[in-house]
């Protein structure tokens, strides 16, 4: 998010305040889904509210996982095919619950193929990411970061939160660690707020959009935590992922309070979010501005491996990370209002600022090394 508050960002219109009253996704958020995206053949877009249990029985819903205690494959044998076999390499590849992993594949394919699964209004897809995108990640965070996790009792069971953390490391790959480590520690997916540059990259805006996150703008903000979101925001943008690495966990500025201003209207908490080792994974040496300018990109980074190994210069290093989330500040006290209040909305991002500012520099100290 550049400048990293919950405003438009190149949308082409003035920052808007946010009424509550949005009853659809803003324009700038239905373009990035676009006409060609928005329903799948056979699938059905689920809007806030739409109540789906009254769908046919015999439609197996999406998430659902088949009985996998049916018939013995054992003794099958189909066109050479030895079941028995497959059944004995499948334990062997993914424990006694393959059959059960194995069959779940199989539920999701058949269900891509068929086109029978939801998209929400902002063209968020939960199979997908639960069945795919989230099992990508896990290896890098739990093998590769070796995350540790504190706090997350901090984060609401259910109703909405809004989740601030600093941002840093040169490639937002904080946020995708962060989306994994809520989704696995709590059962709830995160929002993310994204800035518009991520939409508008080929692929990446595409496969961000059905893994949840939508374009950074006070309505969406507002309404995602109005339908009981945890929705996860990074207040510094691209000013934090491009910091020189001799400047690393000194948070920058977080913008002017657009984050603030949406907790305060729909009356959620703020959770802050601290995350140790982020900084280290690509230490930024250097920018290659012009080439930047010419791509219209915030910067090219120049790292002690890239674009000297081209794309092994690409491979995170693998830094011992600490998330730790704090306790929640309540926006529901404030009087009527108050998100209209700059001073009052100044001081709050101040807070949560300090906070987490604060508890990055207790980390640091509690961290043994970078790697370890």
């Amino acid at each position: 998010m550049a400048d990293a508050d919950v405003i438009p960002i190149g949308s082409g219109g003035r920052p808007g305040r946010g009424s509550g009253r949005r009853t659809t996704p803003s324009a700038a958020a239905r373009a990035l889904v676009g006409p060609g995206n928005r329903t799948k053949k056979n699938s059905r877009t689920k809007t806030s509210g739409e109540d789906l249990g009254g769908a046919d029985p015999t439609v197996e819903p999406v998430g659902a996982v088949p009985d996998v205690d049916g018939p013995d494959l054992s003794g099958l044998d189909l066109g050479g095919l030895d079941f028995g076999r497959l059944e004995r390499v499948v334990r062997e590849l993914f424990g006694d619950d393959g059959e059960r992993r194995v069959a779940e594949w199989l539920a999701f394919l058949r269900r891509r193929l068929s086109g029978d699964y939801e998209l929400d209004e902002f063209g968020y897809d939960s199979d997908l990411t639960d069945q795919v995108l989230l099992p990508m990640l896990r290896p890098m965070v739990e093998k590769w970061f070796r995350v540790e996790v504190r706090g997350i009792e901090n984060i609401p069971a259910d109703g909405s939160a809004l989740i601030v953390a600093n941002h840093s490391g040169t490639m937002p790959i904080d946020g995708l660690v962060t989306q994994v480590v809520v989704a696995d520690h709590t059962g709830r997916p995160l929002r993310t707020l994204a800035a518009d540059l991520v939409f508008q990259t080929p692929f990446v805006g595409e496969l961000s959009r059905k893994g949840g996150a939508t374009l950074a703008n006070n309505d969406d903000a507002e309404r995602l935590l109005r339908q009981g979101n945890l929705v996860g925001v990074w207040p510094e943008g691209f000013k934090g992922l491009g910091k020189p690495f001799a400047e690393r966990y000194k948070l920058q500025r977080f913008g002017r309070g657009g984050f603030v201003s949406a907790a305060m209207r729909t009356g959620v908490p703020i959770v802050p979010c601290s995350i140790v080792g982020a900084e280290e994974i690509y230490p930024l040496v250097g920018n290659i501005a012009s080439l930047a300018r010419l791509l219209g990109v915030p910067y090219i980074p120049i790292t002690p491996f890239f674009p000297l190994l081209g794309p092994l210069g690409l491979i995170p290093l693998p830094s011992k990370w600490l998330i730790e989330f704090g306790e929640p500040i309540r926006t529901d006290e404030f009087p009527d209002g108050a998100a209209d209040d700059p001073m009052l909305v100044f001081n709050v991002t101040d807070q949560v600022r300090e906070t987490i500012q604060q508890t990055l520099y207790t980390l640091l100290m509690q961290r043994r090394s970078v790697f370890f």
